[in-house]
């Protein structure tokens, strides 16, 4: 039994794009919807850089993104990607050289704005080494850097202005043959980026990149990623994701498969409903919750977890989940096992117990999935 059921209220139809490959991650089409982070340490310090990578990848990033902003990051990006579980992507501004280093050193995509790139001529060697190294491109397009002659056009940031900015890249990476490419039209404005990518979305078949730029810290940027993005995740826009947090890199990825899981379009790890706890509470709903979220993190299967302080919802809840416990009385709830009541326990072993069971369950599914 899951909380995943399917219902027609639950569908979610999503844009019809082309498909494009980074490394081994396939983008757009019927892909599923890939989470991305960026690492925020200096490129060429290689272990610390390596050991963000990987820590972001354990938490299931399929994606990561890193800085080569000077030749010897160049040199460090050959070594990353060498021991990177992930497909790398090289975030390169304003020097051509970098994207053509970047692409020999083994990156999957390169992060450009083509017009901010140089002449024409740069722009064809850029792409040209993205092509010999079967090298994907993100035109990525910032409200806050947007070009000289649409600041003057539109006189301020706006959607347009940003769409046009994409559109103008699109045509460039076009008029070289080169189609392996993705886009976004990021704002840290919610309102202005929603608008942006609603528009981009009619505007072109390209897979599009989802963000809220410089959304701010782990809250304020969690809570205005979740609005941008998941509406526009809603209506059915975004191929891969990236939150952009002031915060560490594997906050970046858990947030955006909160995102993902609540609109049903991700399943990875414990989905754990709980109840913000009363009076009625039985136990320590906040502490628990807090403990096994931490003890859980290990867990990788899709699977559902139901905590709940008492009996007012309790039953209802662990209904529709794996695995529930619900508060009662005199020091001990109920255990639920695959939505059905199964047995009482104390509350001071609960929560070792029901790790002992998320564990047998999660087991139980990944080995039903395998036959």
């Amino acid at each position: 039994m899951s909380i995943n059921h399917v219902r027609p209220w639950r569908n979610i139809y999503r844009r019809k794009s082309r498909q494009i490959m980074v490394g081994n991650v396939p983008v757009g089409g019927d892909a599923p919807i890939s989470v991305q982070t960026m690492t925020n340490t200096v490129t060429i310090d290689i272990r610390a850089t390596i050991a963000q990578v990987q820590a972001a990848a354990e938490a299931g990033a399929d994606i990561v993104r890193i800085s080569v902003p000077d030749q010897d990051s160049s040199r460090a990006l050959k070594e990353i990607v060498k021991e990177s579980p992930v497909p790398i992507v090289a975030d390169i501004h304003f020097h051509y050289k970098r994207g053509i280093e970047a692409a020999e050193a083994g990156a999957a995509c390169l992060r450009i704005n083509p017009g901010n790139i140089g002449s024409a001529d740069r722009v064809r060697e850029v792409v040209q080494a993205a092509r010999d190294h079967n090298c994907s491109i993100r035109i990525g397009v910032n409200a806050g850097s947007l070009e000289k002659h649409l600041l003057d056009k539109y006189g301020e940031p706006c959607p347009d202005a940003m769409v046009e900015s994409g559109m103008d890249h699109i045509k460039i990476l076009q008029d070289h043959d080169f189609h392996d490419f993705k886009i976004s039209v990021k704002a840290s404005d919610v309102f202005m980026a929603a608008a942006a990518y609603q528009a981009l979305a009619e505007a072109t078949d390209a897979p599009i990149h989802l963000g809220i730029t410089e959304a701010g810290g782990l809250t304020s940027g969690t809570i205005k990623s979740a609005i941008g993005l998941g509406n526009l995740l809603w209506m059915g826009i975004g191929d891969t994701i990236r939150v952009s947090l002031s915060a560490d890199p594997v906050q970046e990825v858990k947030v955006g498969y909160e995102i993902l899981k609540s609109l049903g379009l991700r399943h990875r790890g414990v989905n754990i409903i709980s109840c913000p706890s009363c009076a009625r509470q039985g136990f320590d709903v906040i502490k628990t919750v807090e403990t096994l979220e931490q003890r859980l993190e290990h867990i990788k299967t899709p699977l559902s977890l139901s905590i709940i302080g008492c009996v007012v919802n309790g039953p209802g809840e662990a209904l529709m989940t794996d695995v529930g416990f619900t508060g009662g009385g005199a020091g001990h709830g109920m255990v639920y096992w695959a939505g059905k009541q199964d047995h009482k326990i104390d509350n001071d072993k609960m929560v070792d117990h029901i790790v002992e069971l998320v564990e047998k369950r999660a087991q139980e599914i990944e080995q039903s999935g395998a036959k």
